[in-house]
């Protein structure tokens, strides 16, 4: 699968309607309470509006999409579980008992699990086989994947999008699910922004000191092995990425093109996110930071992004987890932009923006 086919797709996106944001500012400061009182909540929802070209978007009908890969730089001891791990959680999804899972049934959430390159094919129904390659290659030894591959799970990952969008799925909410794959969003963290290894490697589900030092040696071994070119995406994915990562970058560029938008989740999933601005600049509108991950690069990719998640809660299970948690705060803005009276109702004088 050639380059072209994944800029073709690329191309397909269209800016905000900056009439639409413009009319949803106006609209909050028609609302009787201090002037951009609930910061982050009033741009989230003005956001939605340029998105869905509509000052009062309704029917957000979020979906939580997981992508579930194996590493083959497991077999260098830099987790602590085995890659069967990752079966198995995306089989628990299926049976929708995963933490994701139940966080998103308290909000009526769906989860819809997609298998783009686990060892084995999912058992379960509920759970979508996309496989592009079952596991990625030992980066400590060699690439991940062909290049051609990183393309197919890119446009893979836009598909599932369209797919969704299809079925009447109007927000994205990504996760992934894939035992080892802190090493390699770490390894194209640390290429991709210029910083030490050191810097953007954490302990993932629980390393020890031993084992994150075992880690930075690996990640460190796979750049020197595979010389990624940082000023080529795609280059640095096939190397020294993975196939979940590959996943969620191609979901971030679906979104974008079904004018819907796309929740960030942890380190791995804005370090997709990071990857799809730089492929797709024009995607980045349409990305929502929901929480700054407990992971050391976590706050470093956002940064790279030039975002602030909302949420500061210590989190780092992955799975979509802290986006999940970052939908309610959607709930809260649009009952306070749908329900607040306006300055005569409430009786009070109305606010004005001073210099």
């Amino acid at each position: 699968m050639s380059d072209s086919l994944l800029m073709d797709y690329i191309g397909r996106i269209r800016p905000l309607d900056e009439g639409a944001v413009k009319e949803a500012w106006e609209y909050w400061d028609s609302l009787c309470k201090p002037l951009r009182g609930m910061g982050k909540l009033e741009e989230m929802v003005v956001q939605l509006a340029g998105i869905y070209g509509t000052a009062h978007p309704k029917d957000l009908k979020p979906v939580v999409v997981i992508m579930g890969a194996d590493n083959g730089v497991v077999a260098e001891g830099v987790s602590q579980t085995g890659s069967e791990v990752t079966a198995q959680v995306l089989e628990n999804m299926g049976e929708r008992i995963s933490s994701v899972c139940i966080m998103a049934r308290t909000q009526g959430i769906e989860v819809i699990p997609v298998n783009i390159g686990m060892l084995v094919d999912g058992k379960h129904p509920r759970i979508w086989n996309r496989v592009v390659r079952y596991g990625t290659g030992n980066i400590a030894k060699g690439p991940a994947m062909t290049r051609d591959e990183a393309v197919r799970a890119i446009v893979t990952g836009i598909q599932v999008v369209e797919e969704l969008y299809r079925d009447g799925f109007r927000m994205v909410i990504t996760g992934e699910m894939g035992i080892g794959n802190t090493t390699p969003s770490s390894a194209m963290a640390s290429v991709l922004l210029s910083k030490e290894v050191e810097l953007m490697t954490g302990r993932g589900a629980g390393l020890s000191s031993e084992g994150l030092n075992r880690k930075i040696q690996v990640i460190k071994r796979a750049i020197e092995v595979n010389q990624p070119d940082k000023e080529d995406i795609l280059d640095v994915l096939s190397k020294i990425g993975s196939l979940d990562i590959a996943g969620m970058i191609g979901c971030y560029i679906g979104a974008a093109i079904c004018r819907v938008p796309a929740l960030i989740d942890g380190f791995i999933s804005s370090a997709a996110a990071y990857c799809a601005a730089v492929l797709a600049p024009e995607c980045k509108a349409y990305m929502v930071p929901t929480h700054c991950s407990a992971e050391p690069a976590g706050r470093l990719m956002l940064e790279a992004l030039g975002m602030e998640a909302p949420i500061q809660a210590g989190m780092h299970l992955g799975e979509g987890t802290g986006a999940v948690t970052a939908y309610g705060l959607y709930q809260y803005a649009f009952a306070l932009y749908d329900g607040l009276p306006g300055w005569n109702d409430g009786k009070v004088e109305a606010y004005e923006h001073l210099k």
